[in-house]
């Protein structure tokens, strides 16, 4: 059994959707990496080939104010004059082969497992949100027939009730 070095919840904190990608900022990775972030972008400035666009990007001033404003944690990012790099599930893969630390390691197993997991309640997500919108599709015909079966029952002709008392004619 393996020993969680950081919590699942603290690495799923970490993890944002920029882009259209699930990504971790730089500075995140290399808080858990226990790393200064300049170290950490100075290896992979060293190694540029290994990162693609696909794996990793510098965000855009748009996108930094955007984080800025929906991450309270991340308040500080406004006073960096440069933006912060994203990595995606595939680039933090790569960080692992170039930052050589058993604490780097165990960090990245357990993100890659965290990202398996996600992906995993995904697809648990679209197979449930199918079952449901079969079974809505199933009762709502029932529920048809049963509404309808209630309206011919109040559309149907009711005797004149026949009112109490003594009527003169």
């Amino acid at each position: 059994m393996t020993v969680e070095i950081v919590t699942q919840e603290v690495i799923q904190s970490k993890i944002l959707l920029i882009r259209g990608k699930k990504v971790m900022l730089d500075r995140d990775l290399a808080a858990l990496y226990e790393v200064p972030t300049h170290r950490l972008n100075e290896r992979v400035k060293r190694n540029l080939k290994r990162f693609p666009e696909d794996f990793m990007f510098r965000l855009t001033n748009v996108e930094k104010e955007e984080v800025i404003a929906n991450c309270d944690n991340l308040k500080t990012l406004k006073y960096t004059p440069i933006s912060p790099n994203v990595f995606t599930e595939h680039g933090i893969l790569m960080l692992s082969s170039i930052l050589n630390s058993e604490r780097a390691i165990e960090v990245n197993i357990q993100i890659m497992r965290i990202f398996v997991k996600m992906r995993e309640l995904m697809v648990e997500h679209r197979d449930l949100r199918e079952k449901i919108e079969n079974m809505e599709k199933k009762y709502d015909y029932q529920f048809k027939v049963v509404f309808e079966a209630i309206k011919k029952l109040l559309d149907s002709p009711e005797k004149p009730k026949s009112t109490i008392g003594f009527h003169r004619k």
